[in-house]
């Protein structure tokens, strides 16, 4: 079984293996193998070492998250360069664009799975594996939208996304079958969908935080409808997740002078992961003695909060390097956290008028990151205070988690929170100003020319 399994896993990286071309133009050969059992599918969603469970980093580069040294950056590859001083043309005839191709390709893993199962006789006995093995595959199919409608399609806007162009959406593993674009509506309808499905069909509990469970998938539900700017239903989700799991760790526990001060994520040593996953593996954002954060940001970390020395490493000359992953490790983890649920909640309390609420919640989260015995809780004023407040620790709390440039994205249409980010990089300034169309990473070239989609401007 373990050998077959590992065949269909060489079989699906071959038929998809045109993603390094086109993720389109793929003709399978029909004599291959294909997966016919639960084992089998349930194989293919819980590949997590090679194809699922990661999440895209050229959004982390593009955000003012990451600091980069001018030496680092002359050595980095042209993506990461272009991304980072927010380059017109990002690629420059780079065929291999991991946030694109790994994304799809979770896609097809996925539609493979859905496909197959739709096929499959199962008694009594099966149904409740086989409602995990679906359930997981339309969780992972929702992520991987999720993500690339992030980096590859412009914010979600109530006022324009019926007539805005979104990503292409595959929804069955037939890759001759030519696919356009949706509209910006119609990726979001689908991860929704796709994640509400999921919450039918997923156990309370999974034997590996790489699968996800029912308040994964309410966490989840809670982050779209967030940068959907929907925050009644965000918040909903967001109290049902914390609902189900709300224990913090305490950071008076850790040793901050660790190399990595945080309890790993796998298989079950940090309390707060509810799913694992990984920004893609990348060597500039990686290399501790070349990228961190800004010592500006380093010092917006008040007297007595553990998260300064927690999250990272002092290396001079400006430089902050981070050690904080929710993983544990040199890793970085982008999954879904308990304490993204708490600020969550705490923002979508005070969008919708309840300050008080709102504060608690947050005040919740920081007595467990400052000194024992030094935290005071903090109070708002108003809405805006209130928002203010929470948008400034939820930047804090959540730096490297993937999910700046989604806050970025969503937060520019508002002039009270809205970011101009300048960079200075060997000399020459940098400007990325909110609602820039170079919020939005163009599609790879190859893809475009082969299908024919169109591509998204980036003035």
């Amino acid at each position: 079984m373990k050998i077959f399994i590992y065949i269909c896993m060489i079989v699906l990286c071959m038929m998809n293996s045109g993603c390094k071309k086109s993720y389109l133009n793929v003709k399978p050969d029909k004599s291959m193998l294909v997966p016919q059992t639960l084992d089998e599918f349930l194989a293919i969603v819980d590949n997590s070492q090679s194809v699922m469970n990661f999440t895209p980093f050229l959004g982390t580069i593009g955000s003012d998250d990451v600091f980069i040294t001018d030496n680092a950056f002359s050595s980095a590859t042209v993506e990461i360069q272009n991304s980072y001083t927010w380059a017109a043309d990002v690629y420059q005839g780079t065929a291999v664009i991991p946030d694109w191709n790994r994304l799809y390709q979770q896609v097809f893993y996925a539609n493979v799975v859905l496909d197959g199962l739709a096929q499959l006789k199962i008694n009594k006995n099966d149904e409740s594996r086989y409602n995990l093995v679906k359930g997981i595959a339309l969780f992972e199919r929702a992520m991987a939208f999720y993500h690339l409608s992030q980096e590859f399609c412009l914010p979600y806007k109530k006022t324009n996304a019926k007539t805005t162009l979104g990503i292409p959406l595959r929804l069955n593993s037939n890759v001759n079958e030519s696919v356009v674009r949706g509209t910006v509506q119609q990726t979001y309808n689908q991860i929704i969908d796709d994640l509400q499905n999921a919450l039918n069909l997923l156990p309370e509990k999974v034997s590996y935080k790489t699968r996800p469970n029912k308040v994964a998938c309410m966490a989840m539900l809670a982050r779209t409808y967030l940068v959907m700017e929907d925050y009644k239903n965000a918040q909903s989700y967001a109290k049902q997740a914390y609902d189900s799991s709300n224990t913090l760790l305490d950071y008076n526990s850790l040793n901050p002078a660790a190399s990595y001060p945080l309890p790993a994520s796998l298989p079950n040593g940090n309390v707060e992961v509810l799913y694992h996953s990984t920004i893609l593996i990348n060597a500039t954002l990686m290399n501790a003695t070349s990228s961190g954060v800004s010592e500006q940001f380093y010092q917006s970390y008040l007297d007595n909060d553990l998260r300064q020395k927690v999250f990272f490493t002092n290396r001079g000359n400006g430089l902050f390097s981070f050690k904080g992953s929710y993983s544990g490790n040199v890793f970085y983890f982008s999954g879904l956290a308990v304490d993204e649920v708490y600020l969550i909640l705490a923002e979508c309390l005070a969008r919708n008028g309840n300050v008080n609420e709102s504060m608690d919640m947050l005040n919740s989260l920081l007595q467990k990151r400052y000194k024992t015995g030094s935290f005071i809780p903090l109070l708002a004023s108003s809405i805006n205070d209130a928002i203010t407040k929470i948008l400034s620790e939820r930047r804090k709390e959540l730096i490297f988690r993937g999910l700046r440039w989604s806050d970025l994205r969503r937060l520019n249409s508002e002039p009270n929170y809205a970011t101009t980010i300048i960079r200075r990089v060997k000399g020459e300034t940098f400007t990325l100003e909110p609602n820039s169309l170079r919020y939005v990473y163009p599609i790879p070239d190859i893809v475009v020319n082969t299908s024919g989609i169109i591509q998204n401007e980036r003035k």
